[in-house]
C-alpha cells in the first residue's frame, strides 16, 4: 500500500475568528500504480489534500501513512518522502528558477545527495521521457511556452524518481493539443514506471478518458469514490455540488430517453462512438 489516509482533518487558522475546516475526517487508500483523479470545484480541499500527501501541510488531526511509515512519526524523514512523492503545481514558473533547463532539472537530485554526473544523468533522462529533446537542455526556462514549462516542471520530479506523482492541473490554460500531450504523456509515464499518479483536474473529460479512479471532493469532504462510470452515475448530485459529468454523460442519457438502445455509462467519445454505432446497426 503506497498511501493511507486515516481520519485526517485539517483547519485553517484554529482558534481564531477565521477558522476553517479545510479537510473533515478524511480516509482514503491509494495502492501502488493506481491512476487517481482528484476533482472538486475550488476550495472543495483537494490541493489541500495533495499538500498533506508529501508533507507541505501537516494534518491537525489523524494520521497518513506511506509505505506503511507514519509520516509523521519521530523517526520518519520528510526530505525523503518528498523525494519520493513528488508534487507539479499549477504554476510550472513556481518549480523554475535555474539559468537553464537542465541545470533546473538537476536541482531535486542534487539535493538528494546525488553527484554531479548522476544529477545530470537523471535530469537528461527525466527531460527524454517527458518529450524534451536535448536541443532543450541549455534553453533558459523561462523562455518556454507554458506546455513545455510544464514538461521541465514535471521533468524536475520525476529525476528525483518518485513513486507517486501528484500533478495539480497540469494542463491548465493549454489549448486542446498542449493539454493532449501532456495528458498523453503522463499517462504513458504511468503505464511505462507503474508509478502512481494524482492528477487534480477541472476537466471531466480528462478524468474520464485517463484515469482508473475519480475521487470527487465537496467541502473538505470526500463525496465520492470510484471509477469513473460509478461516479458520473450520479451526475445529477455532481450538478447538486456546482460540478457535472462529461458532455457525452447527457447526450448518452438524452438518446437513451429518446428510445436509443445505448450505453448510458459511456464516458469518452470512442466509447459513445462504439455503442451509437452498435445500436445503428441493430436497427
Amino acid at each position: 500500500m503506497s498511501i493511507k489516509v486515516k481520519n485526517v482533518n485539517y483547519t485553517y487558522s484554529e482558534g481564531t475568528a477565521y477558522e476553517m475546516h479545510a479537510l473533515k475526517n478524511i480516509n482514503l487508500e491509494i495502492p501502488d500504480g493506481q491512476f487517481v483523479g482528484l476533482i472538486g470545484h475550488t476550495g472543495s480541499g483537494k490541493s489541500t489534500l495533495t499538500q498533506h500527501l508529501n508533507g507541505l501541510t501537516k494534518a491537525t488531526s489523524g494520521k497518513i501513512y506511506f509505505n506503511g511509515k507514519d509520516i509523521y512519526g519521530e523517526n520518519f524523514s520528510m526530505k525523503e518522502l518528498r523525494s519520493k512523492v513528488g508534487l507539479v503545481f499549477q504554476y510550472p514558473e513556481h518549480q523554475l528558477f535555474e539559468i537553464d533547463v537542465l541545470t533546473d532539472v538537476c536541482f531535486g537530485p542534487k539535493n538528494l545527495g546525488c553527484s554531479k554526473e548522476e544529477a545530470e544523468e537523471r535530469a537528461k533522462k527525466a527531460l527524454r521521457m517527458v518529450g524534451m529533446g536535448e536541443e532543450y537542455d541549455k534553453c533558459s526556462p523561462f523562455e518556454l511556452s507554458g506546455g513545455q514549462k510544464r514538461r521541465v516542471a514535471i521533468a524536475g520530479v520525476l529525476a528525483m524518481d518518485p513513486e507517486v506523482l501528484i500533478l495539480d492541473e497540469p494542463t491548465a490554460g493549454l489549448d486542446p493539443r498542449g493539454r493532449d500531450e501532456i495528458l498523453d504523456q503522463i499517462s504513458y509515464l504511468q503505464k511505462e514506471r507503474g508509478i502512481t499518479v494524482i492528477l487534480v483536474s477541472h476537466s471531466m473529460e480528462d478524468v474520464a478518458r485517463y484515469v482508473d479512479r475519480l475521487i470527487v471532493m465537496n467541502q473538505g469532504e470526500v463525496r465520492f469514490d470510484g471509477t469513473p462510470k460509478e461516479v458520473f452515475r450520479h451526475y445529477k448530485e455532481l450538478e447538486e455540488i456546482g460540478l457535472a459529468a462529461p458532455q457525452v454523460t447527457y447526450l448518452m442519457q438524452e438518446l437513451k430517453e429518446k428510445g436509443a438502445s445505448v450505453d448510458t455509462e459511456a464516458t469518452t467519445v470512442e466509447e459513445a462512438a462504439e455503442t451509437i454505432e452498435k445500436w445503428l446497426r441493430q436497427r
